[in-house]
């Protein structure tokens, strides 16, 4: 017995040197001096590209931190505000918004509702094509930090549109689509990507509240869709899988994979514990079985007119719509991943511009 407790012992205490040699090789590193930053996603990062091209945000939105609506499906900031304020960078402004607005700092071709397949042409190609002249110079894209946050519509279409055998089967084609776009990019020049994964979709609360009388294992421990975020895990795996195989072929990239998953996941979890109310209240919306009355609209639920308007206090809350998160939450899960705690390799967001070897 005592020498199993040795063994332990010398293990556990090798593997703090690992971490603890592991550490200093990163933090030995010099800090990358991004030029621009670039984001490809959908509306977890859509600041203002929706909005701009369909239908504009209306208030509450944007009442925490803007005071006004901005473009965002939120309170306030997004985790791509937080990332660009995180390296000395403006707000992105979104591409689709583009009269009048200087990209010289890089630009946001997200928008709400995209998906990593049926899209035939990169935004990116379009805007250095023929905005040269706002944007930073060519020999900069090189430089520029390009980051993604896309997948969740292509997963949670599935969950509406098809059986989830059939969804199964279409994931492999959703990450080789995506693997085309990354290639497409550093075939342009880019060479810094960040790249987060999917989160746990099965915990978005709009979908929680419409379970009625689960069966036994439906949801699990913490109160999400089980099978939904099973599917979100399998795409992850998938998704980590294509990157080692980018890292591999693209000899010039440097291709950070972020758990974006285990991020969101610990904080609805824990969320009581870091300060959070129940992770499944909304704050703005009303929804349940047979109704959605979106943030800031009006509409007859059970003969009764409601307005759907912000709760009292956001900074409690975790879901700000039912889909998207608040600002409070947003700030909460990129302080978890800036610092690289969440990233293969484990390295800070102002140090990844370093390939791997």
């Amino acid at each position: 017995m005592k020498l199993i407790r040795v063994v332990f012992l010398v293990v556990l205490f090798s593997s703090y040197g690992l971490i603890a040699e592991t550490e200093k090789k990163v933090m030995d590193l010099q800090t990358c001096d991004y030029p621009a930053l670039y984001n490809f996603g959908d509306s977890n990062s859509d600041t203002g590209g929706m909005a701009a091209a369909f239908f504009p945000m209306i208030a509450p939105c944007g009442d925490t931190y803007f005071h006004r609506p901005a473009g965002r499906g939120s309170d306030g900031r997004l985790i791509i505000d937080f990332i660009a304020e995180h390296l000395g960078l403006p707000l992105l402004s979104p591409y689709l918004d583009s009269v009048g607005t200087n990209f010289h700092h890089g630009a946001n071709f997200a928008t709400g509702g995209a998906t990593i397949r049926r899209q035939n042409e990169s935004w990116f190609r379009l805007v250095t094509a023929s905005d040269r002249n706002r944007l930073p110079r060519p020999q900069d894209f090189s430089k520029a930090l390009y980051t993604f946050d896309i997948g969740q519509n292509d997963l949670a279409a599935g969950f509406r549109t098809m059986s989830m055998k059939k969804l199964r089967a279409t994931i492999p084609d959703i990450i080789n689509q995506f693997s085309i776009q990354i290639r497409d990019l550093y075939s342009k020049g880019a060479r810094t990507f960040w790249i987060h994964n999917t989160g746990p979709i099965g915990c978005l609360p709009v979908a929680t509240i419409k379970v009625q009388n689960p069966k036994p294992g439906y949801l699990d421990e913490h109160g999400c869709i089980r099978g939904q975020n099973h599917r979100a895990r399998e795409f992850n795996k998938k998704l980590k899988h294509s990157v080692h195989h980018l890292r591999a072929e693209l000899s010039e990239a440097a291709i950070t994979y972020v758990d974006m998953y285990r991020g969101k996941y610990d904080l609805i979890r824990n969320a009581k514990e870091q300060g959070f109310e129940d992770p499944f209240k909304i704050c703005c919306g009303f929804h349940g079985i047979g109704f959605d009355v979106w943030c800031g609209n009006k509409a007859t639920v059970k003969d009764i007119e409601v307005y759907a308007g912000s709760c009292a206090k956001p900074s409690a809350v975790i879901s700000w719509d039912g889909v998207h998160y608040s600002e409070a939450a947003n700030s909460w899960i990129a302080s978890q991943i800036v610092n690289g705690s969440l990233s293969d390799p484990p390295i800070p967001i102002t140090r990844a511009c370093h390939r791997k070897n």
